[in-house]
């Protein structure tokens, strides 16, 4: 008895729930916007050229920094 009256509950609220008037297009008023293109290219004749260091000695900050080991990196022996 309890199965049937739950199946009719399902079925009665399935309908009412499709039976639902909702609107399903909204119209919306849309502008337009022209779109003007300048476009002017500047064409540079001295380009600065940087410049990458390279150190090659061991007590140098950049390799000390970029190799910095923690006290815990060591491996523990069971």
């Amino acid at each position: 008895m309890k199965a049937i009256l739950t199946i009719i509950a399902i079925v009665f609220f399935g309908t009412v729930a499709m039976a639902q008037n909702v609107s399903k297009e909204v119209k919306v008023e849309t502008t337009t916007v022209g779109v003007e293109l300048n476009v002017e290219i500047q064409e540079e004749t001295e380009k600065d050229a940087e410049v990458a260091r390279l150190y090659m000695f061991k007590n140098s900050r950049i390799k000390k920094a970029l190799s910095f080991r923690t006290k815990r990196n060591k491996s523990k022996l069971a």
